[in-house]
């Protein structure tokens, strides 16, 4: 089958270099893609929230089958987009509708699924710039740190801890009155803040079976120390060593199966990934967030120890038969550690000429932002490249990528040299 996969991050490349191996795969493309993707896949110039685009692209090369990667065409509503066309309705689109994709779009909205399916989360209120002096008195009757997350899609930045009280009402009123996430904190989401470890669990649903992906932990800050301003992550490491068993199943028990009942009873089309971000208070589960599609730079260690083939994976799930597929996991641990642009996540430049990754070796380069320029692959985001390793554990894994990175180049190159600091 000819396959697309819409993106251009390393989620995609990740996406792009598993399915590049499956006999099922007759065709793969990547739109727009990047300098890695365009290696294994024919990558397409086109802009992924413009479902008329994405249409004619998917009619012009036969597309049987489309992966979307981030999250923003999916709250627009690409899947009811190809439901509801003619010449579309049976290509197999790997995304929940619009109703699904909004437990990700909209922080109220997950919250509200989660009190209905008493799924463990933190306490919480909803505000909007007509009853923000409600918001601020709210704020008043927690101990800090306070917790204030913009409703919408923020690109991962709408969300702010603050410890002083007087900074929490301030930033508040930006966010509601002054909108400084713009649409996306028009209203405010004020929540509990629990203290505990996070980690994150990956569920493929075809919207009545399910199948539980590798666990995996993010490191989201710039410094190393879990310092700095939030990113779209550092690094990642799976399986999480503190999982055990125990944990495991109260996970699936608790969260797990009371989301996808939900997503059953309230006759949600689901047919993709649930990425459930949680905090674990006390050796007990809670749910952070959903996000309606694979994470950044998660997916560069939970795809690549799938044994089982993705397409038949993805394929089963769009025909609602995952229940009749088995999963097979490489049991060796995966690391990658993400090496970023020097200024990013604020101010940075683009351009900058990446020398070494032909120098890697027994380790993969996922590109994150990069392209071609003059022949040469060049810089063309914040977070550039993950270098990703499987060894027996991750100690030796993160050995293998560091090892590598030493071997890679461009000016202004930054990357954490803590990556798992706090496993050990």
């Amino acid at each position: 089958m000819n396959i697309l996969i819409l993106g251009s991050g390393g989620r995609e490349h990740t996406f792009a270099y598993n399915i590049a191996s499956s006999p099922k795969c007759d065709g793969l493309f990547v739109a727009p893609g990047n300098a890695g993707t365009q290696s294994l896949a024919t990558n397409i110039p086109i802009s992924i929230n413009d479902f008329s685009e994405v249409k004619r692209c998917v009619l012009q090369h036969n597309i049987d089958m489309v992966i979307v990667g981030p999250e923003e065409p999916l709250v627009r509503g690409i899947a009811d987009f190809f439901t509801n066309d003619d010449q579309l309705k049976n290509i197999m689109l790997i995304g929940p509708s619009e109703k699904g994709a909004a437990l990700e779009g909209s922080k109220e909205v997950a919250k509200e699924f989660m009190e209905r399916n008493s799924i463990p989360t933190a306490a919480y209120r909803s505000f909007t710039a007509d009853n923000l002096n409600e918001g601020q008195d709210f704020l008043e009757t927690l101990s800090p740190p306070y917790v204030l997350k913009a409703d919408g899609l923020a690109a991962g930045k709408g969300v702010l801890i603050l410890n002083d009280i007087n900074d929490a009402k301030t930033e508040l009123e930006n966010m509601l009155s002054h909108q400084k996430f713009g649409e996306a904190s028009s209203k405010v989401v004020i929540e509990e803040f629990l203290k505990g470890i996070e980690m994150s669990v990956f569920v493929l649903t075809d919207g009545k079976n399910y199948k539980v992906l590798p666990t995996a932990k993010d490191y989201k800050r710039i410094g190393e120390g879990d310092t700095g301003l939030n990113t779209g992550g550092m690094g990642a490491i799976s399986p999480v060593p503190f999982a055990d068993e125990i944990l495991t199943q109260k996970i699936e028990e608790r969260i797990i199966k009371p989301t996808i009942r939900g997503i059953e009873n309230e006759n949600i089309d689901y047919k993709g990934f649930v990425f459930i971000g949680l905090i674990i208070v006390n050796e007990e589960p809670y749910v952070i967030e959903y996000n309606v599609r694979m994470g950044d730079p998660e997916t560069e260690v939970v795809l690549p120890r799938l044994k089982t083939d993705l397409v038949d994976l993805l394929e089963a799930t769009y025909k609602q038969r995952l229940g009749d597929i088995s999963l097979e996991v490489d049991s060796r641990a995966a690391t990658t550690v993400m090496v970023v642009s020097g200024g990013y996540p604020e101010a940075y430049e683009k351009g900058k000429i990446i020398s070494g990754i032909e120098a890697v070796s027994d380790s993969i380069v996922f590109h994150a932002g990069t392209t071609f320029k003059n022949g040469a692959v060049v810089t063309n985001g914040g977070r550039v490249l993950a270098i990703t390793s499987l060894e027996g554990d991750y100690k030796k894994a993160l050995k293998k990528s560091y090892q590598n990175i030493g071997k890679l180049h461009f000016d202004t190159m930054y990357y954490r040299k803590d990556i798992g600091f706090d496993l050990t």
